[in-house]
């Protein structure tokens, strides 16, 4: 697919291991092998199935049941719960209730009538392909390279050349039951093919065996690839280059000064994260002469489309980043005057409402390419989408003339009311969805605690702080719980002004800008003020105020550039209101805190940028703080054993309970989220109730 030869797929199937399975088993086996290559498959996309023989739990006559992928599974990463099953009988009786091309849809409801054992697995639209195939093992793939044969205008002819008799070849149809026809029809009159190209679409190939069906769909889709590099070999991909690439460096501050300038025009009505790519090949796409040309025509499979919209935003002005955001306003109004004017174009009589118009892939030259969506996994898979689509526009081009779906197809496939149904099906999203937040402090008790909390409303959370080794166990941990899209780290020293704006600029490039600020960075310190040296009244002050300052400066440029409101939650103590004894350092830079936070309340108001103080006290449990000569120091203060400190701070509340991390991390959610979405300049105690902390 490239001017250079390309790397084959490689034969993964391990016979030793195979063989124990039972057939399900190794449907599940061949599908995830399969999905693991997104030159195979992209995420979510193509299916798997196997006919099966089963002992019906009702008659116990043993009957042959098909094993397909369930709706909205992905073969890369699926169980076996993944997988819906059905009566192949049953399906077969469908073929007779079935009542034309017109009524086409209405199939898709009765193929529940036909779930075997009561599986509660959905089956989706491409059940019937598989069905009415007459072969044990059916893979249905969307290969970079079948697909770029199948996106030229000559398909049929260099399906022809490519492959002779042995894969078939079929024109464009919407994937359903008349697909599924014709399918048999095909494999009826050509009992000797292996398989089909579907024009605009993918591969069909089949076997006997789960064995023989993946070895066929790597054969050939190897036989794409190896024809692709020879034909290909010497060509200048996409015409040529235009547009010099900029240096990494570069490239990442451009990232970091376009994404929240797209996401202010973009996340008025439903906040976005975004996603930015610069990987070799979008380099090469976004510098070449034809990438006007080729953009516009859209994407050919509809897998692509669905999720990247009929085609994306092209931002010119090479690396230019402020002639970039300059002309940000009529690219964008444009963008979405045509996408208007698409939908008037396409619309049927029952369509739906229109959609949101905004792009959801944007390529600027010498840059790369940029996504954004309701969440990260959405707008990092629809990149990875389009650079499947980049790879078939350039085998495509390179062979023939590219060609994208019919206007008219991609409509009725993207308003598909069966797709409309689905996505009101979707669940209502989570209150801090589209959001992100980025916590300092983030890999001890308090900071982890409030990261995991946010995450379970659905926020992007990025940990900063700078013991790189507690970060790296903390993001490991949350990404496992929550998923790796969702959870980014730094190391940042908060009072280094330098490591500050690089934290955000990486924070910018991973999301797409920032929404949450939670300052939490920590260190306490006691002793009597002529003990206490100008260390360490200088380090409080750098970490306690100087640090707060510092985060809280760039928050609110990037809060104002984005136009969208923010909330800023500074978790300070119980010391900044009520004085100490013995660690007037400690206090002072807390009360500092607090202060500082009532002073850009005032400043944030007229932008939406809220700013609410929690104030702990006594969070012994998971405290970095508390593990150190602190505990030692307050234990020495009160007369105490170090292990006797926290039954002392529960019996001295007024409500005589502990305060642990997880109550901390309650109040932050609260202040971050639009239930306190009148509410800034305030203080919340979380504290079990400390008269001398009352707020007067």
């Amino acid at each position: 697919m490239t001017s250079a030869t390309t790397k084959l797929l490689e034969n993964r199937w391990d016979d030793a291991l195979a063989n124990g399975m039972s057939e399900p088993e190794r449907l599940l086996y061949r599908s995830n092998l399969l999905g693991s290559d997104k030159r195979i498959t992209n995420f979510g996309g193509g299916n798997t199935s196997a006919k099966v023989s089963e002992r019906d739990p009702l008659t116990g006559e043993d009957v042959t049941v098909l094993w397909v992928k369930g709706s909205g599974g992905d073969v890369g990463t699926m169980k076996l719960d993944g997988f819906a099953t059905l009566y192949l009988d049953k399906l077969e009786r469908l073929r007779g209730i079935y009542r034309g091309l017109e009524h086409e849809d209405e199939m898709v409801g009765l193929l529940s009538h036909c779930t075997f054992d009561l599986n509660p697995r959905a089956a989706s639209i491409d059940t019937p392909l598989h069905a009415y195939l007459p072969y044990a093992h059916v893979d249905h793939m969307h290969p970079d390279a079948v697909i770029a044969i199948a996106a030229t205008k000559r398909s049929r002819e260099l399906t022809k050349e490519i492959y002779g008799e042995e894969i078939g070849w079929l024109g464009w149809r919407r994937p359903g039951f008349e697909l599924g026809l014709e399918l048999s029809r095909f494999a009826a009159e050509n009992p000797h093919a292996k398989g089909v190209v579907l024009e605009s679409h993918g591969l069909f190939t089949w076997g006997d065996t789960a064995k023989d069906a993946y070895e066929t769909t790597l054969r050939i889709i190897n036989k794409a690839i190896e024809w692709f590099d020879a034909a290909l070999a010497g060509k200048a991909a996409f015409g040529g280059k235009a547009a010099e690439t900029l240096a990494p460096e570069e490239r990442r501050a451009v990232a970091a000064r376009l994404m929240p300038e797209i996401r202010a025009r973009i996340g008025q009505d439903e906040r976005k994260i975004g996603h930015f790519d610069d990987s070799p090949a979008v380099l090469e796409f976004v510098g070449s002469q034809d990438l006007g040309s080729l953009a516009a025509l859209g994407t050919s499979c509809p897998d692509h489309f669905l999720r990247t919209k009929i085609r994306p935003l092209v931002l010119s002005h090479g690396g230019d980043a402020e002639a970039l955001v300059s002309g940000l306003d009529a690219a964008i109004e444009a963008y979405r005057d045509d996408y208007r004017a698409y939908y008037e174009r396409s619309r049927r009589a029952n369509s739906p409402a229109v959609r949101d118009p905004n792009a959801v892939i944007y390529l600027v030259p010498g840059v790369g390419m940029f996504s954004f969506a309701k969440d990260k996994a959405t707008a990092r898979i629809a990149a990875e989408f389009y650079v499947n689509a980049i790879n078939v526009m350039r085998g495509a081009s390179g062979v023939d003339t590219y060609q994208g779906l019919d206007e008219q197809e991609a409509f009725d496939i993207e308003y598909w009311l069966l797709e409309e149904a689905k996505l009101q099906r979707m669940p209502k999203p989570k209150s801090l969805a589209g959001r992100v937040a980025f916590v300092t402090g983030g890999a001890g008790g308090i900071g982890r605690a409030t990261a995991e909390r946010l995450l379970r409303e659905g926020a992007c959370v990025v940990l900063a702080d700078i013991d790189a080794g507690a970060l790296d166990t903390a993001k490991t941990e949350l990404s496992k719980a929550f998923g790796a899209d969702q959870v980014a780290d730094v190391v940042v020293n908060v009072t280094d002004e330098d490591a500050v704006a690089k934290g955000f600029a990486d924070t910018i490039a991973g999301f797409g800008g920032l929404d949450i600020l939670v300052s939490n960075a920590g260190i306490a310190s006691a002793s009597a003020v002529e003990d206490t040296t100008l260390e360490v009244w200088n380090r409080n002050i750098d970490i306690l105020a100087t640090g707060y300052f510092l985060v809280s400066r760039e928050a609110f440029r990037l809060f104002r550039r984005q136009k969208l409101g923010g909330a800023i939650i500074f978790i300070a103590s119980k010391n900044g209101l009520a004085a100490s004894a013995g660690a007037s350092a400690y206090c002072t830079a807390k009360a500092a805190e607090i202060h500082l936070a009532r002073c850009l309340a005032l400043e944030g108001a007229e932008a939406g940028i809220r700013v609410n103080t929690v104030n702990p006290d006594a969070v012994l449990r998971g405290s970095k703080i508390w593990n150190g000569e602190w505990r030692e120091q307050r234990a020495a203060s009160s007369k105490l054993q170090t292990d006797q400190l926290e039954e002392h701070y529960r019996q001295r509340s007024l409500l005589k309970r502990s305060v642990f991390p997880e109550d901390i991390a309650e109040a932050v959610y609260f202040l971050a989220s639009d239930q306190s979405a009148k509410s800034t300049g305030n203080i919340l105690n979380v504290d079990a109730g400390n008269p001398i902390a009352f707020t007067r």
